[in-house]
Parts: structure tokens; C-alpha cells; sequence
């Protein structure tokens, strides 16, 4: 370390185990690997989190710009972010609207593909996977997709319910593998061998974090010892659930179990579960191991309950079919997820901007209300993009004659320097965005 300059793609390394380092104003940061390139500014981070079977129909508006926006009940969490907030109206999937409910909603969210019937799996690529394909061949980690619920693989009206178990498409026949182990997914950010799950990566790092302490400025040190501090608090957090046995799927049903028991799972409290998730993605942003992200929080057409918010009598795709407090607290609790994660990043300077105005935090659902209704999907951005969204507003496309979601993919693929020509059934962005 002390014989070689530090830039960033200068990793901290141990065995089996490297970690990137987060944005330093001390070191060349994000500079091309090209001799004598200058520094570039921070990247552009793109994060989709997605619940489905929609929102408490009353509850899901915005009205008002800047400090002055009002948000309904939904939104209620993301009142302090509502400056770095983007409210979008009116935008639809075509194909969407001709299949059946639930799965055919689902399948072409971040694609705006045709899908196939029959129990066949045909869809397109999405968003989040072209941007990996391309804009995410610079970072360790290409994509992170992960899950708070297991895939369906049922069919459901002719149409396969892989679709309503997956948003990430990396091709059109092939959904993204969801990792649902927050112990895998960490180690998928830090660790490069598979068999060094039981080694801390902070330990195995160690040696080399404090060569780069050394040389950095004491704001940076600072910078880092937060970082650090953030990655043990997860790696403790998952150590925890595995030894209080919180584990969801297979339990043992025998007081000696006669097969043995997973040595890692799920944790059993889904808002554990959920927000281990949240800061694994905002790890991956914070040190450039990735910077594309998608989070299904569950599937449409779920089957989560939620008795840690004391709503246990019924599952969730049967609550999106009411209005009820209940159903209200559920969709509240989701949005509370993207509030944390806008939180945790706006925390994060990076130089003149925050991680957040870096990023754009894209939470969408495939229909308005469960009551399968899609002729306009509720999406909003949290983030600024790297500076170049207008945030604080509501955008309205609802009278307007080309509402395609894919107009908005192509936003924001501009905004990470990867726009095609055409994405899905669109041709032009979006430019309000």
C-alpha cells in the first residue's frame, strides 16, 4: 500500500476478502485508470425498490413544490426528503394491459415488453440489467438484485407468476437470480471467495485500512471510521439473527434435529429482513461496489404478513383489496424503507453534493391500487442524479399522448451517460426530468 498511489480503484484487500474504498476528497476519486486522467465527479447511482399490489387508493398523492409539498398518506415517511423528491403521474405500460391481472402487470415493469402467455416466460430486458450490461462493467459488482420474498413459480391465468416475482430481467427469457440472504448479499459486495463466509471482512481488512488512514486527511479518517463502523454494525446485525435462530423456512421439527440445520437463512422479522436490505444497498452505493440496485420488497400478488406492525390476519395481496388503517400502515411501512435508505445517503458527503443528490431512488409498484387497475402507475424518484434533476416537483402526464414508463427509463439512463436510441416501446425521454 505505501509503495503504490492510492486511487479508487485501489482496493483494501485481505484473504479471499476486498473491500472499495468510499468517496475521499484526498484521494483521486472515481479518476479513469488511464495515465494522467483527471478526477471524475462521483457516479451516478441507480436504486429500484419496488412493493406490489399497489396503494390505499386515497392515500397515494402530492401536491405543492419544495419545502411546501404536501404528500398523502403513503408518502407520509418521506416528508423530509420531499426537496429531493420527484412525484410522477400519468405514466403506463401499454403490454402491460394486455394479459391477464397480477402476473402480466408485473412481468414488463422495467422493460415495457410484450410477455408471453401459456406458462411461457418471455419478457425483455430491464432497465436496471441494460445499465448493468453497460454503465456497470466499471465496479466489482455489475447489479445487486435482491428480495424480501421467494419467487412464485406458479401460473396464474395463463400466464406464468415468475413474472409477479420478478422485476429484473437480464434477458428476455432469463429473470435475475434474487439474492434473499442479506449473508450473501454482503458477501457478494466484500468477500471474493465463497468459502470465507466465516471471516469478518473488516478483520481480514484491516492491515491494509490502516496503511490508507495513514494518508488521508482527517476528515477523510473520520469518513472512513463511519464506513467502517457501518459495515460491522450489518456484519453484526446478520451474525445476531443467525444465533437467536431467526430463521425463516426450514425449522426443525424434531427436538434433535436428525438432518442439519442451515448454517445461514433469513431473518425471520421481516422489517430485520427489509432494512438489512436497505443497507446493503446503500454499502454497494457508498463504495462504488455497485451502482445499480434493485430491491423487491415483495412480489405482487404477496403472500407477506406483517405482525410486527400488528396487521397478522391477513396476507398481503388479500389487504390490497382494502382501504383499511391496516392497509394504509402496510404501504407506510414500505415507504419507510425508502425514506431510511434516502436518509443513510443523503448523510453521505461527496464533496459538494450528498450520496443521495448522487443517486436516483426509483420506488414504483405494477398497478395504482389493488384493485388491479395500471391505466397509470404511481412512481417516484428520490435523488438528484448527480445534479441533474429538477427535484421538489409534481410531473402530471396523465392528458399527455406518449406516457410510457420507458419515456422515464430513458431519463434516467441519460442522467448515467447510457441512453440507446430506443428502450421498450419508447423513443424519447422524458424532458421534465
Amino acid at each position: 500500500m505505501r509503495s503504490r498511489p492510492i486511487s479508487r480503484r485501489t482496493m483494501l484487500r485481505g484473504i479471499g476478502v476486498s473491500m472499495a474504498l468510499p468517496w475521499l476528497e484526498s484521494v483521486s476519486a472515481w479518476a479513469q485508470e488511464s495515465a494522467g486522467a483527471a478526477a471524475a465527479e462521483p457516479p451516478v447511482r441507480l436504486g429500484v425498490m419496488f412493493s406490489g399490489n399497489g396503494f390505499h387508493s386515497k392515500e397515494w398523492w402530492a401536491k405543492g413544490a419544495g419545502a411546501e409539498m404536501e404528500l398523502g398518506g403513503v408518502l407520509a415517511p418521506l416528508h423530509a426528503h420531499r426537496e429531493k423528491l420527484l412525484f410522477i403521474q400519468g405514466l403506463y405500460n401499454e403490454e402491460a394491459r394486455k394479459g391477464n391481472i397480477h402476473s402480466s402487470q408485473t412481468g414488463n415493469l422495467l422493460s415495457g415488453a410484450p410477455l408471453a402467455s401459456g406458462g411461457e416466460v418471455r419478457s425483455g430486458i430491464s432497465v436496471d440489467q441494460y445499465l448493468a450490461q453497460t454503465y456497470g462493467r466499471s465496479t466489482k459488482v455489475s447489479s445487486l438484485v435482491l428480495g424480501c420474498e421467494p419467487p412464485n413459480p406458479s401460473v396464474h391465468q395463463n400466464y406464468s407468476m415468475l413474472y409477479s416475482s420478478h422485476i429484473s430481467w437480464s434477458s428476455p427469457t432469463t429473470p435475475t437470480p434474487l439474492e434473499l440472504y442479506p449473508s450473501l448479499a454482503f458477501d457478494r459486495l466484500f468477500k471474493d471467495e465463497v468459502n470465507r463466509g466465516d471471516v469478518s471482512v473488516l478483520d481480514a481488512v484491516m492491515e491494509d485500512a490502516h496503511d490508507v488512514r495513514r494518508v488521508v486527511s482527517s476528515s477523510d479518517r473520520q469518513k472512513l471510521d463511519e464506513y467502517f463502523d457501518s459495515v460491522r454494525d450489518v456484519e453484526m446485525r446478520i451474525e445476531r439473527a443467525g444465533k437467536q435462530g431467526e430463521l425463516q423456512g426450514w425449522r426443525p421439527t424434531l427436538q434433535t434435529p436428525n438432518i442439519p440445520r442451515p448454517a445461514e437463512g433469513i431473518p425471520q422479522n421481516l422489517a430485520d429482513h427489509v432494512r438489512l436490505m436497505c443497507d446493503i444497498m446503500v454499502l454497494g452505493f457508498q463504495t462504488d461496489t455497485t451502482r445499480v440496485c434493485t430491491l423487491k420488497l415483495n412480489n405482487d400478488h404477496s403472500s407477506l404478513r406483517f405482525p410486527h406492525l400488528s396487521v397478522d390476519y391477513m396476507i398481503h395481496h388479500l389487504l390490497s383489496h382494502t382501504d383499511t388503517p391496516d392497509w394504509l400502515k402496510v404501504n407506510q411501512f414500505f415507504l419507510e424503507q425508502v425514506a431510511y435508505i434516502a436518509g443513510k445517503l443523503d448523510g453521505i458527503q461527496e464533496g459538494e453534493r450528498t450520496a443521495l443528490d448522487n443517486s436516483m431512488l426509483m420506488f414504483c409498484s405494477s398497478m395504482m391500487t389493488g384493485n388491479h387497475n395500471n391505466d397509470e402507475l404511481p412512481v417516484i424518484l428520490v435523488g438528484r442524479g448527480g445534479g441533474k434533476i429538477n427535484t421538489g416537483r409534481v410531473l402530471d402526464y396523465r392528458g399527455a399522448e406518449q406516457r410510457q414508463m420507458c419515456r422515464l427509463y430513458l431519463s434516467m439512463m441519460d442522467k448515467m451517460g447510457g441512453r440507446p436510441e430506443k428502450f421498450g416501446d419508447a423513443s424519447t425521454p422524458l424532458d421534465e426530468v
